[in-house]
């Protein structure tokens, strides 16, 4: 039987825990006092269950636990994530969820790679001078303006705790944007142990570019004209002037302000800077919208704040990219050929995701864990699209069709792009993570809409099964509603495509049932792209 769920949120910053907003109304001051009394006593009794159950959570001398985010269920069941360190050093890998019971009592638990964490020594033989001039070496993707920044971390990804640093080079891409990379280094033997991109990246009233005209929340300042800032969620919206530095911060650019609260011209390639900035305003705040309405999630961290968004970043950039550093989204201007603005709706609702998965399992973004964390990216974003239900935009399945047409990535047969993956094999985790990602696109779209021939919403299409069934959908609502609890309560940092049907699976459970048809749906469409 479904039932509703209420999402708690607490953040963490340089170490110590701070409160976030709750997902519900705050009818009175006494209701958030309330709430905050449950999430508090729900985090005592995880830090107790993992203190008297050390082993199973591999905990030990040294170690300190962080709540990252709590999700207390409509029946009273407590899912607390915690993040760990070692002797002060941050343990990648080594993050968990203490899963309990309305009481308090353990029920169970759901582990990253690592289990006990111990080292002989937290002093590194190879020093971290030397590692960041070999990053800067090593990263070929920035071109100029590139500096690197190392921070020493215990490396449990793989399941073996060991001493590494983690060294993050910022700079320039060859069209302009700010492009960074991470190299992770074995502190004691100097060898590369992984490297990959720092950011998130994807292909993005007034008169609008992609969804005709439309209502704009705004600000009327105190000078009398109006700025792109939401009052209702709190993002802000500003033009980067196609800057090309690595060092954009929410400080940057100029916020877009107007005399007479109408903006853009609604043209394709427009000269009018500001029919971009009306997409993307607009997008933020559909998504942010969507999170809020469809899973009580208030905001990409669940604690209320609002994003900032830049539009006209770097010179005919062809992409868009969410930033954790700068807490905002970058929107290319397209080539200038043939793909105008990145700022439609399944791109931005791509983009912030991205957040939400950073502030919840925080997939790593390499191998099947990266595909996983591009695809809900994808899933959720197309769901921002299915919500906002505009006519101009049709919702389908076809992600980025609008910036970048006839589109990017389609989910009934992702391998229609010439590279994605609809099959797992032990080789998908080698593929660029944009590709890698279409094994769970595919399932989402089985899981939503069954294979075979079908027509939605004015497209066709034709999707395979990899073992030769037949599927039946349950439907993209309760389909993404399952991925959701499974990314924020079943998931960790090092989910693999095995994990992920087995974390999908836990949460159809909850939601719907063990002998429910949306559970059997869920299995059979991981069957039927070769994950069992």
């Amino acid at each position: 039987m479904s039932r509703p769920l209420l999402a708690l949120s607490a953040m963490v910053a340089a170490g110590v825990i701070t409160t976030g907003a709750t997902a519900l109304p705050a009818h009175s001051q006494t209701d958030h006092v309330r709430h905050a009394s449950v999430r508090d006593t729900a985090i005592s009794h995880a830090r107790a269950n993992v203190t008297r159950h050390a082993g199973t959570f591999g905990f030990g001398t040294g170690q300190r636990l962080h709540v990252k985010d709590v999700v207390i269920d409509a029946d009273g069941t407590q899912h607390v994530r915690f993040e760990r360190t070692y002797r002060g050093l941050p343990v990648v890998g080594g993050d968990f969820v203490v899963h309990q019971k309305a009481d308090g009592s353990l029920r169970g638990s759901t582990r990253a790679r690592a289990h006990a964490v111990k080292l002989a020594s937290v002093t590194p033989a190879v020093g971290a001078k030397g590692t960041a001039a070999g990053a800067l070496k090593r990263s070929h993707g920035l071109v100029r303006d590139a500096k690197s920044t190392p921070e020493l971390i215990v490396w449990a990804a793989d399941g073996t705790p060991r001493l590494a640093w983690r060294t993050t080079v910022q700079g320039v891409g060859d069209q302009g944007q700010p492009h960074g990379e991470v190299f992770v280094t074995d502190a004691t033997t100097g060898k590369a142990i992984e490297n990959y991109d720092a950011e998130r990246e994807a292909t993005g009233t007034g008169h609008s570019e992609y969804t005709g005209d439309v209502a704009i929340d705004t600000t009327l300042q105190a000078d009398g004209s109006y700025a792109l800032i939401d009052p209702v969620r709190g993002h802000v919206t500003k033009d980067a002037h196609n800057l090309s530095s690595s060092s954009v911060k929410s400080s940057s650019g100029t916020l877009f302000t107007d005399a007479d609260d109408i903006w853009g011209d609604g043209r394709k390639f427009s000269t009018d800077r500001a029919t971009a900035a009306v997409d993307a305003h607009v997008n933020t705040a559909e998504t942010f919208d969507y999170y809020k309405k469809t899973f009580g999630r208030n905001g990409i961290k669940n604690d209320g704040r609002g994003a900032t968004v830049f539009v006209h970043v770097g010179t005919h950039w062809d992409n868009a990219q969410w930033s954790d550093s700068c807490f905002c989204m970058m929107t290319g201007d397209g080539d200038g050929v043939t793909d105008p603005e990145q700022v439609d709706l399944d791109t931005m609702g791509h983009e912030m995701t991205h957040g939400v998965t950073s502030a919840t399992a925080n997939l790593r973004y390499s191998g099947e864990s990266g595909g996983l964390n591009e695809a809900t990216s994808d899933i959720l974003g197309t769901m921002v699209e299915w919500y906002a239900n505009n006519p101009v935009d049709t919702p389908d399945y076809l992600f980025s069709d609008q910036s970048t047409p006839p589109w990017l990535r389609r989910f009934d047969k992702p391998s229609l792009d010439g590279r994605s993956a609809d099959c797992w094999s032990k080789s998908v985790g080698r593929l660029d993570v944009h590709y890698s990602s279409g094994v769970a696109n595919h399932w989402f779209y089985l899981a939503s809409e069954g294979s075979g021939a079908k027509t939605v919403n004015g497209v066709a299409y034709n999707s395979p099964t990899c073992n030769g069934s037949t599927v039946t959908g349950i439907g993209n609502q309760k389909a993404s509603a399952i991925w959701y609890r499974a990314l924020t309560v079943y998931m960790t940092s090092t989910t693999d495509y095995k994990g992920a049907r087995t974390a999908t699976l836990n949460a159809a459970k909850d939601l719907y049932g063990a002998s429910s048809p949306e559970y059997a749906a869920t299995a059979a469409a991981w069957s039927a792209v070769s994950v069992s």
